[in-house]
């Protein structure tokens, strides 16, 4: 990563965004040239699972395995080039996390893994649970399990970027606090509290 000062290498940290985020962009190779596509996903013991289809350009430009790469990126506050107590355009920005992966999909064949990835994205996305547990005996699974294809990403680097201010010098940043917590809209909250979480980490050093 080119800025140093947003590089977080807390494996706990890029967990937590992983499992904070509904869904990334996987790129991929297709035909000679670049594909993204958005899917929903659960990170279990060290890889991305995700499902689809078992037949279509996705598929296809995954094979059995192909490298790839996957972003996932949890969006913080808007900030305003006018909260920088500037006429000038350029310090409007926006506030995130990000995950970068690069590694291998990897199509799942294993009918006990199939159902350990299909599990993972209910348990993400359905936590309350209220259905029949996921296995390849069950017989109201049968036919889903056929018709689905499920798909691993191992990754090889996995990195994260967050951006909430911590480069600013201590006068802009307070400004720029104050500024966020007068607006108090969509997002603000997490916002101060993300980034008086960085300014601590910072002061600790």
């Amino acid at each position: 990563m080119r800025r140093a000062e947003f590089e977080v290498t807390d494996p706990q940290a890029i967990e937590s965004v992983l499992s904070e985020c509904e869904y990334g962009v996987l790129s991929l190779i297709s035909d000679g040239e670049p594909y993204g596509v958005a899917v929903n996903f659960a990170y279990r013991q060290g890889a991305v699972y995700f499902h689809g289809s078992i037949e279509g350009r996705k598929v296809e430009a995954i094979g059995d395995r192909a490298k790839v790469a996957f972003l996932v990126v949890k969006p913080y506050a808007y900030i305003p080039s006018y909260f920088s107590d500037t006429s000038a355009a350029y310090p409007a920005t926006q506030y995130f996390t990000s995950v970068h992966i690069s590694g291998e999909a990897i199509r799942v064949k294993d009918e006990r893994e199939k159902a350990f990835g299909l599990t993972a994205l209910m348990e993400k996305m359905q936590p309350e649970g209220k259905y029949e547990p996921i296995t390849a005996a069950n017989p109201i699974y049968t036919k889903m399990m056929e018709l689905t294809g499920v798909y691993k990403i191992v990754p090889n680097v996995m990195s994260l970027k967050v951006k909430v201010g911590q480069n600013l010098p201590k006068e802009r940043y307070d400004t720029l606090i104050k500024h966020i917590e007068e607006r108090n809209g969509f997002a603000d909250s997490a916002t101060i509290q993300l980034m008086r979480q960085f300014q601590k980490q910072a002061d600790d050093r």
